[in-house]
C-alpha cells in the first residue's frame, strides 16, 4: 500500500497546520482511494505551534492575561509530559496591535511572563518558550518584570513597559526570577539566527513589521544596547551577538540572559513530538508547505526541516503553498519533484485566502494524480 505522509505548517492568515494537513489529506484521498496516510502537521516554533501540539496530545490551559499594549488578551499554553510550551504570539502577538511607530515603541511582553508565571504554579518541570510573531521589540523585559525581575533606570525606579522605556534603563535585578524558577530548564525555541543588535538584529530586521519607522527602528536598537548592558549589571552574561537572541523582537534574549535558557531549533523540537521521522520511515511520498515558500523556507522553516528528513530516507517531497517566491533550482535544491501556488489558481489573493482548504484539497489531487510510486 502506497504510504503518503502530510506535513505542512501553517498557512498564515488561512489555515492553521492541522487545517492544512487535513485538506491536503482529502486531495491525496480524491486521487488515491486506497493510499495510507498519515498527517502530521508541524511547526518551527512561531505562530500556531500550540495547535500542532494539541494534535500531538498536548492539555491546553486557558487564561487571561496582561496584552502588549494593555488590554487583557484571552491567552494559552500547552502542557506535554510535564513540560510547558509557552507560545509567546499567544500574550503579545502583533494580530493584538494596529501596528504603528508608538505601538512599536509602547508593546511589551508582560503577558509572556504571566504565562510562564501560570506554568511554574501548576508544577512545571521544563519551560520551552517559542518566540515568533510578537508586536514587541522590549528584549523581554517585560517578560522577565512579570517574573519578578526589577528594570530599573540609574535611580534605581522601574522604567515601565515597552521597548522605547528601555532607553532609561540602567540595571535588571534578576534575582527574584532565579528563585522563582527554582532550577527548572527553559529552552528558547526558534529557527532565527538574529542577534540582538544591529543592521540584523530585532529592531533593524523586524521592528518595521511591527510599525516602526526608521527613527524608532534607530531608537529601539539603542534601547536594547542599554537593555543588554543592564543585564549584564545584574549578573547575566553578554547576549547583544548570541544568534538568535532577537528573535521575537528580543525576548529570546532575555529569556537567554534572564532565565538561562538555551536556544533550540523550532523546528527540529516540535516535529520530535509529532511522529514525523517515524512516519517517514517507509513513506513513499511526503508533502509539506506553507503560506509562504520563499527564501526564509530554506533556512530552518519547516519544508527545509521535512526536505532535510525525507532527502536521506529517499523519499519524495512535494510542496504546496499560497505563494512561491523560489526558482526552479531553489526547489530543486530542497528535494521538491513537484509543487503548486495557490495564487495561480485563484481570482485574487483574498479569494486564495478564503478558499484556501479547497485549493489545497483540489492541487494535492491533481499533483499527486500526476505521481508514480516507485
Amino acid at each position: 500500500m502506497t504510504r503518503v505522509v502530510i506535513a505542512p505548517d501553517k498557512f498564515k492568515g488561512s489555515l492553521t497546520a492541522v487545517e492544512a494537513a487535513e485538506a491536503i489529506a482529502l486531495g491525496v484521498r480524491d486521487a488515491l482511494p486506497d493510499a495510507d496516510i498519515v498527517t502530521c502537521p508541524v511547526a518551527d516554533g512561531g505562530e500556531g505551534t500550540l495547535d500542532v501540539l494539541e494534535t500531538a496530545g498536548a492539555r491546553i490551559v486557558r487564561l487571561t492575561v496582561r496584552g502588549p499594549l494593555e488590554e487583557p488578551v484571552k491567552a494559552s499554553y500547552a502542557v506535554l509530559d510535564g513540560t510547558a510550551y509557552v507560545e509567546s504570539a499567544r500574550a503579545c502577538g502583533i494580530e493584538f496591535v494596529e501596528p504603528s511607530p508608538e505601538t512599536a515603541l509602547a508593546a511589551h511582553t508582560w503577558g509572556v511572563g504571566e504565562l510562564l508565571v501560570d506554568a511554574l504554579m501548576h508544577g512545571a518541570t521544563r519551560l520551552v518558550l517559542t518566540v515568533g510573531g510578537t508586536a514587541s521589540t522590549d528584549g523581554g523585559a517585560g517578560m522577565l518584570g512579570a517574573l519578578g525581575a526589577g528594570v530599573l533606570d540609574a535611580f534605581g525606579a522601574p522604567v515601565g513597559l515597552g521597548g522605547g522605556t528601555l532607553s532609561r534603563v540602567a540595571s535588571a535585578e534578576l534575582t527574584p526570577v532565579r528563585e522563582r524558577l527554582n532550577g527548572v530548564s527553559v529552552a528558547v525555541a526558534t529557527d532565527v539566527t538574529n542577534p540582538l543588535l544591529g543592521p540584523d538584529g530585532a529592531a533593524a530586521v523586524f521592528g518595521p513589521q511591527k510599525g516602526a519607522g526608521p527613527e524608532e527602528v534607530a531608537a529601539l536598537d539603542a534601547a536594547l544596547a542599554r537593555w543588554a548592558h543592564a543585564l549584564q549589571v545584574g549578573g547575566a552574561p553578554d547576549v547583544s551577538a548570541v544568534p538568535g537572541a532577537g528573535a521575537g523582537g528580543g525576548v529570546a534574549a532575555g529569556a537567554i540572559a534572564g532565565l538561562g535558557a538555551t536556544v533550540e531549533s523550532g523546528f527540529d523540537l516540535i516535529a520530535g513530538l509529532t511522529g514525523v521521522d517515524a512516519a517517514l520511515d517507509g513513506a513513499d511520498l511526503v508533502i509539506t508547505g506553507e503560506g509562504s515558500l520563499d527564501e526564509q523556507s530554506l533556512n530552518g522553516k519547516a519544508p527545509a526541516g521535512i526536505a532535510a528528513r525525507a532527502r536521506p530516507r529517499g523519499v519524495p517531497l512535494m510542496a504546496l503553498a499560497g505563494r512561491i517566491q523560489l526558482g526552479e533550482a531553489e526547489l530543486e535544491s530542497l528535494g521538491v519533484i513537484a509543487s503548486s501556488a495557490l495564487i495561480d489558481h485563484a481570482e485574487s489573493l483574498d479569494h486564495a485566502r478564503a478558499n484556501a482548504a479547497e485549493l489545497l484539497r483540489v492541487r494535492a489531487a491533481i499533483l499527486v494524480s500526476s505521481w508514480r510510486p516507485r
